[in-house]
């Protein structure tokens, strides 16, 4: 049975799977597999594997292949998944022919690598990998490639590209790029993404433009946080939203704030700290200092706690979940022999 077209099936969270690595650096499909299986099992929407969050800079050929065709082995149909892509047209078109034939359900297309083309060059660039994929095409729009509106309303007219995920945050751009993309196909199927880091801080405001999804790095390792946080977005709780916000996802933010690559590698810690250990992060992304693993373990709780109070699920609900304080010392002092 066909199934349906990837802009219907994506409504809900979506989860962004860091990418395992085993103790000598080599890919880990197993460990992968339970990381995306524990994300399905909480509630993703769907599973956007490969990206940033996943290292898709630091994947071989084949290593990609085999995390797309482990994903969707494990998404079994019950969720879409979407691989991210990227480097130049050639190498976008590749893998997305070797995600294609693996069973992935669409594409994250990424910035060109190096760069800074114009709105010509981005428009040929994204429209020969739609032709060429054979599969639903996201556009990703952040550093060097950032779209005028009358180069969305051209791809929002191409019948593979479905949607544009937003890491830039100016939200007057994307105001106009909704207007326009509405005022020119106003019975299209369009979805947009705040794909901003920590893009729960920006979701009220998302919100106020139309675009209520996103990616949540929060959902790798606070699954329950991130659930409640996207309930409350979506039903107009604004005051469990505004809580979560102000001792949980702000501090986060600042958390990240203190050190290069954090988007990424906080986030592997934090997956780290609650199961399964999915390794570090390769080079030339660094490993977080232990007392910021430190900090985000109490976060963590700090979060569950908030949880508790709204009436939702706490640390003491949360099974092993939870990672008390002295787990938090345990944890940042064995980061410092951690390897990549």
């Amino acid at each position: 049975m066909t199934p349906a077209p990837l802009a219907t099936r994506l409504d809900g969270l979506l989860f962004f799977p860091v990418t395992a690595y085993g103790p000598d650096g080599a890919l880990d499909t197993d460990t992968f597999r339970a990381h995306v299986r524990r994300g399905i099992d909480a509630g993703a929407a769907a599973v956007f594997t490969c990206c940033g969050t996943g290292e898709f800079h630091a994947l071989t050929p084949d290593e990609f292949r085999e995390c797309v065709s482990a994903a969707v082995a494990e998404a079994a149909g019950r969720v879409p998944v979407v691989a991210g892509v990227g480097y130049g047209t050639a190498l976008a078109v590749q893998y997305a022919h070797a995600a294609r034939e693996v069973g992935a359900d669409g594409l994250l297309a990424m910035p060109p690598y190096l760069v800074v083309p114009d709105q010509a060059g981005l428009r040929a660039h994204y429209t020969a990998l739609a032709d060429a994929a054979g599969l639903d095409v996201i556009v990703y729009q952040r550093d060097n490639a950032v779209l005028t509106p009358e180069t969305v309303v051209e791809l929002a007219r191409h019948p593979r590209i479905v949607g544009l995920k937003d890491g830039v945050g100016d939200l007057d751009l994307m105001q106009r790029i909704v207007s326009a993309v509405r005022a020119a196909a106003p019975d299209g199927e369009f979805l947009y993404f705040n794909g901003l880091p920590t893009a729960e801080l920006t979701a009220l405001a998302y919100r106020g433009i139309g675009v209520t999804l996103y990616s949540s790095a929060a959902f790798c390792f606070a699954p329950e946080i991130a659930v409640a946080f996207r309930r409350a977005v979506v039903e107009g709780d604004d005051a469990t939203a505004h809580r979560l916000l102000d001792g949980f996802y702000r501090p986060l933010v600042e958390l990240r704030n203190k050190g290069r690559g954090y988007a990424v590698s906080l986030v592997k810690a934090g997956v780290r700290l609650r199961g399964p250990d999915v390794g570090g992060v390769r080079p030339p992304l660094s490993e977080p200092a232990p007392e910021h693993v430190e900090e985000l373990a109490a976060l963590v709780e700090r979060g569950h706690a908030l949880l508790a109070e709204s009436g939702g699920v706490g640390s003491g609900e949360a099974g092993t979940a939870g990672v008390g304080q002295a787990g938090a010392e345990e944890v940042g002092a064995q980061e410092v022999g951690s390897t990549v």
